[in-house]
């Protein structure tokens, strides 16, 4: 069975890394950084600026290939070229950019890159099933959209986080990497995308959670993994922790 069909079908989308190394010239990005993620749970990567956790989510969505070190999915050892590779893997990352388009509306931005084509010959996008199916799948999400034909600049912060979240899950992801989704959102805004988050769980995904945040990443993550000058300086389980014991490491 083909490595795509595999992930698939397993209930459990497990990433393994195993003395990860990355070099920029002579720049030490990541050294030595072992660590596994497991679904149906939150594990929230925590660093400050430079700590090294962009290069470790770019060498697990297939931006960077490591320069040593195992990387492993569902007992598969990986090496990724390009996101799409992860992609087609199981893996999805929502940057803070989030790939929004505003002024394209929002069915288009669901099916970006990914168009339903209704007429081969034509190429004609298939409008009536990509508006039926953006509704259907953001009603999962408790956002009820009266009309997808408008421009996505009209959303909130949070209902675009949620459309790219959305969207990542649409197109196969069970391994989902969500860099810093709240830093941009006002309180309300936070709340309800860290609802859905949460509700990510329910859904047996691998959720990987890139934060600042540390009383909102204690709040809703189940482990913790710190990271300093490209080491992995800390892992915890929630309940071997504590939102000051964390900063406490990150301030160190």
């Amino acid at each position: 069975m083909a490595f795509l069909e595999r992930n698939m079908l397993t209930n459990n989308n497990q990433i393994v890394l195993k003395n990860i190394y990355k070099n920029f010239g002579n720049i030490n990005a990541l050294k030595n950084i072992s660590m596994s993620t497991n679904s149906g749970k939150i594990h929230c990567i925590l660093g400050d600026n430079g700590a090294g956790k962009s290069t470790l989510v770019n060498i697990v969505s297939g931006v960077f290939r490591a320069d040593q070190g195992k990387y492993v999915v569902n007992d598969d050892e990986v090496s990724f070229s390009n996101p799409r590779e992860a992609i087609e893997a199981g893996i999805s990352t929502v940057y803070q950019n989030l790939a929004i388009i505003p002024i394209m509306n929002i069915y288009r931005n669901f099916f970006l890159g990914n168009e339903p084509i209704h007429n081969n010959y034509l190429n004609m996008m298939d409008k009536e099933f990509a508006i039926d199916t953006t509704k259907k799948e953001l009603r999962k999400f408790d956002i009820s959209i009266d009309n997808p034909k408008r421009s996505a600049g009209t959303l909130s912060g949070g209902e675009r986080q949620i459309l790219a979240i959305a969207r990542a899950l649409y197109f196969g992801a069970k391994i989902l990497i969500l860099d810093e989704p709240t830093s941009a959102l006002g309180v309300k805004e936070s709340n309800k995308v860290v609802e859905q988050i949460i509700q990510l769980k329910n859904k047996n995904i691998n959720v990987i959670l890139v934060s600042h945040n540390i009383d909102q990443a204690f709040m809703i993550g189940d482990k913790f993994f710190i990271i300093k000058n490209g080491e992995l300086v800390g892992e915890f389980d929630k309940p071997d922790t504590s939102a000051n014991k964390l900063r406490t490491i990150l301030e160190k």
